[in-house]
């Protein structure tokens, strides 16, 4: 092992490692995964890697660019004869129009989202829900290559000595991995600044409109061309008139059924949307991640998964709101 003035001083006290690169890791490795919850067991199969390797470092590189090819090398391994996690709306299937039957699968492993609280803030635009739905498209040694040389900005030649092949090889992936995200005109730079005094307007008039169900209100705040998805439903919906239809006649709360409480996901505003049940207290019903184009809701992916609401620190219920009747004399 390093000594203390060596690069490897940092494995001298392994808790304070993990603590300062896991938040970073965990966003490498979903990036890698699609999957929040794959990412964190990822996440400590690199720690105790690298525990067991320590006395093996030689200071030859930084402790994190050491970190981080354990990591890749962990999620390359865990992807093998995986299917990619995609969404509904990157399924190739047609749009559902109005009336169609929803169709459900939980055979898929959908791409799941991930808190911000859990990742590093600076890296929230490598993290958007449409970018890391995009990588799901790629080869895992081409997702690997394009994470490791456009977000981390690895050189060629580290890249390669990660990975075990040769610069050509990554420089040929990296050219493939960014043709296939070009055809879906997505790249880390494709998303929108922090949040502006009037989106932040809109989103209180959407969660309102929600609680009111006002399906018109919630049709004016999405784009003409909007989309709508919500795994583990296949069906994904294009357009703001067929998303009215949606929640207007497939979402079975009422007025004042529907309560949403903040929170953020992939560098998203997101909500945590409650039902009301029939005690009149609040159950998960869905997570909602929104991508807004100006002051509109340019698509909305609702994943059903709620075991996300205790992934998202979100209450496992809120409690009835009705002022009970007065009682008789």
């Amino acid at each position: 092992m390093a000594t203390l003035d060596e690069p490897g001083t940092e494995l001298e006290d392994f808790p304070t490692l993990t603590q300062r690169y896991q938040r970073e890791l965990l966003a490498h490795c979903y990036r890698m995964s699609g999957s929040v919850h794959e990412a964190e067991d990822l996440v400590q199969e690199t720690f105790l890697r690298a525990w067991r390797a320590a006395d093996k470092f030689e200071g030859r590189s930084s402790v994190r660019t050491w970190l981080y090819r354990i990591a890749t090398n962990v999620c390359l391994t865990n992807l093998e004869n995986r299917p990619r996690r995609p969404l509904p709306v990157g399924l190739g299937t047609p749009d559902a129009v109005a009336g169609d039957a929803l169709e459900l699968d939980h055979e898929i492993a959908w791409l799941e989202p991930v808190p911000d609280a859990a990742v590093e803030v600076a890296e929230r635009d490598t993290i958007r829900l449409a970018f890391v739905a995009a990588l799901q498209h790629l080869p895992a040694r081409q997702r690997a290559v394009l994470i490791l040389r456009d977000v981390l900005r690895w050189s060629a030649a580290e890249v390669a000595e990660a990975l075990d092949t040769t610069t050509a090889a990554v420089n040929s992936a990296l050219q493939r991995a960014h043709a296939q995200l070009a055809e879906r005109g997505l790249t880390a730079d494709t998303v929108e600044p922090n949040l502006t005094a009037a989106q932040q307007h809109m989103l209180e008039r959407y969660v309102d409109a929600f609680w009111r169900k006002d399906v018109d209100s919630i049709v004016g705040m999405l784009t003409a061309e909007a989309t709508w998805d919500m795994p583990p439903f296949t069906s994904w919906y294009r357009g703001a008139d067929a998303i009215g239809w949606l929640i207007g006649t497939e979402c079975p709360g009422g007025a004042h059924d529907m309560k949403m409480v903040a929170t953020r996901a992939n560098g998203q505003p997101a909500y945590g949307l409650y039902m009301r049940t029939p005690q009149g207290d609040f159950t998960p019903f869905q997570l909602q991640v929104l991508e807004l184009e100006g002051d509109r809701v340019r698509h909305c992916t609702a994943f059903f998964d709620v075991t996300l609401f205790a992934t998202f620190g979100l209450p496992a219920g809120l409690p009835d709101d009705r002022v009970p009747a007065p009682s008789s004399p």
